[in-house]
């Protein structure tokens, strides 16, 4: 049975759980507030969205306009001079451009949430302070907003791949979903994690100013795992990203189904960055508000 305490004049509540009631509370959580804060989620996700390019004439263009241009660069740089087994867009004068760019839009998701996630809550600092605001519900919607502009992105790529393919698609693109979820799960994690940093320390936003540039090249982007000799084709799948560029390339350009380890391993990675994160931001949540 709940017991009734007061603290500070406050009634709260405490309830006597076993230890596989608090487990499945804790699992089930994150989602219940997320559900619970819907509409607070889809109003701030909206007024994001419409403010990303608020004063632009070209407005939404622009998000259509900077896939295009990296599609159009990379096929002028690259297709020249460097060759990469593509299977069925072997010998395609695109293919290249799609491979680099399949990992150019995985990486640059990850790079957007990890940019903005040490300042996220110093972007809404008067919210939390002046209101009982879900903090934590900032990282979701920091994650959806960037998901609109990486569909955007996709979209772009699938239309230069069917004119790769000559208007065909592997059916395997029907899998997407199941990679792009899980990688969800990962960038909210991820920004739990930063963001409650970067609540208390700034220097976590210079820190990844520095290192994400650099991580681009730890990251499969330019070339593919299979190319690395042992041990290091290996090594690389510490790298969670790895797996995600690694997943989409096999469904969406190979039209394959992807290694199952390789699989395993980003869900479980997607699985623990996600709870660690919550876990980690709702340790500190109740001190953010001090220190932001």
């Amino acid at each position: 049975m709940p017991s009734l305490t007061v603290v500070n004049g406050k009634q709260i509540v405490i309830e006597n759980l076993g230890p596989m009631q608090r487990m499945v509370r804790f699992f089930v959580s994150p989602f219940a507030q997320m559900w619970h804060h819907r509409d607070l989620i889809a109003a701030i996700l909206r007024r994001e969205i419409n403010e990303r390019f608020k004063g632009s004439v070209a407005g939404w263009v622009w998000a259509v306009i900077a896939p295009l241009l990296a599609i159009a660069v990379y096929t002028f740089a690259f297709t020249s001079t460097v060759k990469i087994p593509m299977n069925e867009l072997a010998g395609t004068k695109m293919g290249y451009a799609l491979f680099i760019f399949s990992g150019i839009l995985v990486f640059n998701f990850f790079a957007e949430m990890a940019f903005r996630a040490p300042m996220l809550l110093h972007e809404y600092s008067h919210f939390i302070k002046q209101t009982i605001f879900p903090s934590d519900m900032l990282a979701v919607i920091s994650t959806l907003r960037a998901t609109a502009y990486t569909l955007i992105s996709l979209a772009v790529m699938l239309i230069f791949q069917l004119i790769a393919m000559s208007w065909v698609l592997p059916v395997t693109i029907l899998l997407l979903p199941l990679v792009f979820i899980p990688f969800l799960g990962f960038l909210i994690g991820l920004s739990w994690i930063l963001s409650a940093i970067g609540a208390f320390t700034r220097d976590a936003g210079y820190l990844m100013i520095n290192i994400v540039p650099l991580f681009m090249f730890a990251t499969p982007v330019f070339y593919s795992h299979e190319s690395m000799g042992p041990p290091f084709n290996l090594i690389i799948y510490a790298n969670a990203l790895t797996g995600f560029v690694e997943v989409t390339r096999d469904i969406v350009l190979y039209g394959k189904l992807p290694n199952m380890l390789v699989y395993g391993w980003t869900v479980l990675t997607s699985v623990v960055t996600f709870y660690f994160g919550y876990w980690f931001f709702n340790r500190y949540k109740n001190v953010i508000v001090d220190v932001i």
